[in-house]
């Protein structure tokens, strides 16, 4: 038998007990319900050695379980056949030794789940309990000393067990306001403590003569409780009843506020409202309120205590990086504020460096996240033992640190506490994994009136020249000045208006024809994308395409460039401008290849233009080779699986590798304007432009010279055999219109002849 039937069997048990605990409050039976009280006892043995084959619980409950069961059952039957006054202590005294085991196996159990906050969940719980025990005494004891015809010695064992029953009602209070998940087998039991306590409470009422109650009224309560308890224990859940186990996400923070404060403002009330009967009454009054009130000023003690650290804790949290210790960015703000704020009256100048760890991404990517971490930690370190106390280390985001000098009194005093860092990080940084050694580039802002006027500012214009460290090479610093402000002004307005421009039809492209040498014929042409803004301002490529490629708005622009690029070679087609086989190259960058739709853009693209794959020459730098070659490499073999050509632009200025050049599909390289410039005149640029034809021929690749802006130039790339050539010589970049008239004076020979320097036929 698994646990899925025996925890299936529990509710069942809870259910019989129900019907049974109803059947004997009903019946009017004495004789019955004493028959259904002791069967009650004898089930739960018989259960209770079912849970210890199969569900096992905690060995500790066991010695508990087993003197709660036997003393029990001992009671009941003498307490149904015992006559004699004088024996009637054996059963009260069983009784109250089962609610001494009752109260220790809830506190066994109640110290293992209390949860993270035990002082609260202890206090509240007493609070409940000493409220409770005024109540017992007000209600049940005192009167039971003053009614009873018992001997002394059974009216205080009595006692007694209702005085447990206190420290029960703490037990089970505790339990419930504990954050740790409550179970079946948790409700199960509160349940059968419930009930058991309703039984001691009817029957302590019934013999105090406050009611007149039949006694199966009192045995229904006591049934219920065994078979809720048998539920308990067969359900698979008590397995773990001495465990924490999970946490609650929401605490019943609401349900213990009611209870305690009832838990107060009732014995109050019950004092105002009653009179003392004697003074043992008085005293035992006067020390129940005098203790519950000592409990409820401590609870009210540790709660301020601990919502004020819990506060602070907030409040650290709020303004500190959580991995390095160091302030974070709101409260370095605060920092570099109130250094201002005192700046003029001190004469002194605060100083803002902003620190990036150079190529920090390489490291995650190598070593891992934990190893970045780690390198974080160490450089946190090495920039507190480098700087002087005055100075504020701070971590804003990521790898980015800003430190704080309070007492620089100009742009000299920057530099030094820069240098300091720089060689701070001479030596490597000692890490689990193995020494690592970092780089920082460092931007240097200091306070100027006028310029700097709140911490914000100062920390911007320290970013600034941080990126223009980065520029310049990394591993240095730069200082700001008003010129860098200019400058990314001017980028921002760029970069905003970059997101409109192809919605407002302000980009445009024009196209550069690229002919054969030896016959003059065009054979293709490259696109260009050019940039009039709405007030008439023109924006370079070279400004506006890298700041494309970082922010991503290359991918939509670049899917747009290919579409209208190919449009035209089809309207020049169809208006017979150019052959049929003319060939289009458009320029792609390393985002869109990386972009997992830019196939089917090129795709779509072809079909919608009725342009043959053959036709388009996709352009790639050298670079994108280098950078994410598999993802790269992945991009350009499906492209080439669907017809699609592919040139590499600018051979020669960047990472040239006759192993990529095999690796990747390329069909054809370009030679890069800076060889083609000196080919006619210099010997090592000629040299090295025959190198590259020789290989590209070797490769069985088509070779374009780029940039070609003389006679002599095209007289030398024709001696040296190169296939084809583009450049201002041949023709500006010109609009889609003016195509037709540039082609047409490209293609008479005459033409071709006089720019080639040979007389026409």
């Amino acid at each position: 038998m698994n646990s899925a039937p025996i925890s299936r069997l529990s509710w069942v048990l809870a259910g019989v007990g129900v019907a049974l605990s109803a059947c004997v409050a009903l019946s009017g039976s004495s004789s019955f319900s004493n028959f259904a009280y002791l069967a009650a006892t004898v089930q739960i043995v018989v259960f209770l050695a079912i849970s210890a084959k199969f569900n096992k619980p905690d060995r500790l409950l066991w010695p508990a379980l087993f003197v709660i069961a036997t003393a029990s059952t001992i009671a009941q039957i003498l307490d149904n056949n015992l006559d004699t006054a004088s024996l009637q202590a054996v059963p009260e005294s069983l009784f109250l030794v089962v609610q001494i085991t009752l109260a220790g196996g809830l506190l066994l159990i109640i110290r293992r789940r209390i949860g993270n906050d035990p002082l609260s969940v202890l206090g509240d719980g007493l609070i409940v309990a000493l409220g409770s025990w005024f109540l017992i005494w007000v209600i049940f004891l005192q009167p039971t000393f003053d009614a009873s015809t018992s001997s002394v010695v059974v009216t205080g064992i009595q006692g007694a067990t209702l005085a447990f029953s206190s420290v029960v009602l703490f037990s089970l209070a505790t339990l419930l306001f504990g954050d740790a998940d409550r179970t079946p087998a948790v409700w199960l039991i509160a349940g059968a403590i419930t009930f058991t306590l309703l039984g001691d409470f009817l029957y302590a009422a019934n013999d105090s003569g406050r009611v007149e109650l039949d006694e199966q009224f009192i045995n229904a309560a006591y049934v219920l409780c065994l078979f809720l308890c048998s539920a308990a224990f067969v359900h698979q859940s008590i397995s773990t009843i001495t465990e924490h186990g999970s946490v609650r996400t929401q605490r019943p923070l609401l349900g213990r506020l009611i209870v305690t404060t009832a838990a107060l403002t009732i014995p109050v009330v019950v004092l105002a409202l009653t009179e003392a009967a004697d003074s043992v009454d008085r005293t035992v009054r006067a020390v129940s309120v005098f203790v519950l009130t000592i409990a409820v000023t401590a609870r009210v003690i540790h709660a301020v205590r601990t919502n004020a650290s819990m506060q602070r804790t907030l409040i650290h949290s709020a303004q500190t990086d959580a991995l390095t210790g160091l302030p974070n960015r709101s409260l370095m703000l605060s920092h570099v504020q109130n250094a201002l704020e005192f700046a003029e009256q001190d004469q002194r100048h605060p100083t803002v460096l902003f620190i990036d760890v150079d190529r920090f991404k390489n490291i995650n990517d190598s070593l891992g996240h934990q190893a970045g971490d780690n390198v974080l930690v160490a450089v946190a370190q090495r920039l507190r033992n480098a700087l002087p106390q005055r100075c504020i280390v701070g971590r804003i985001s990521g790898d980015e640190f800003v430190i704080l000098d309070p007492g620089t009194r100009g742009a000299s005093d920057a530099m030094i506490v820069a240098d300091t860092i720089l060689n701070s990080f001479n030596e490597p940084l000692s890490l689990r994994q193995g020494d690592v050694f970092v780089s920082t580039s460092i931007g240097v802002a200091t306070f100027q009136k006028g310029i700097s006027a709140t911490a914000d500012d100062l920390l911007r214009h320290a970013d600034t020249a941080m990126y223009r460290a980065k520029d310049a090479g990394r591993n240095c610093v730069a200082i700001f000045d008003e010129s860098m402000l200019e400058r990314v002004t001017q980028r921002l307005s760029v970069e905003t208006a970059l997101y409109r421009a192809l919605e407002r039809r302000e980009l445009r492209l024009v196209h550069q024809p690229i002919v054969d040498v030896e016959l003059g014929d065009v054979v293709g042409f490259e696109a260009l994308m050019r940039w009039t803004r709405d007030d008439g301002s023109i924006i370079s490529p070279a400004e506006f395409i890298p700041i494309a490629e970082e922010t991503g708005t290359i991918v939509p622009i670049g899917a747009w460039a290919l579409l209208e690029a190919l449009t035209h070679l089809r309207g020049w087609i169809n208006e017979g401008i150019c052959s049929r086989e003319a060939t289009m190259s458009v320029n792609v960058s390393p985002r869109q290849l990386h972009d997992p739709n830019f196939v089917p853009v090129v795709h779509e693209a072809l079909l919608r233009s009725h342009i043959a794959p053959e036709q388009l020459w996709l352009e790639v730098t050298e670079g994108v080779m280098i950078a994410q070659p598999d993802q790269a490499l992945e991009t350009l073999t499906k492209l080439c699986a669907i017809g699609v050509r592919i040139a590499i632009d600018d051979f020669g200025t960047g990472y040239s590798s006759l192993s990529l050049l095999q690796k990747f599909p390329i069909q054809r390289l370009k030679i890069d304007r800076s060889f083609v410039h000196g080919v006619a005149d210099d010997l090592g640029a000629r040299s090295l432009v025959r190198t590259i034809i020789a290989m590209g021929d070797s490769l069985g690749l088509d070779m374009v010279a780029e940039g070609v802006e003389s006679v002599r130039q095209l007289q030398a790339l024709a001696e040296l055999r190169c296939a084809k050539a583009q450049g201002y010589l041949i023709s500006h970049p010109v609009p889609p219109e003016s195509i037709g008239s540039t082609v047409a004076s490209l293609t008479q020979f005459g033409e071709w002849s006089k720019l080639r320097g040979r007389n026409p036929r």
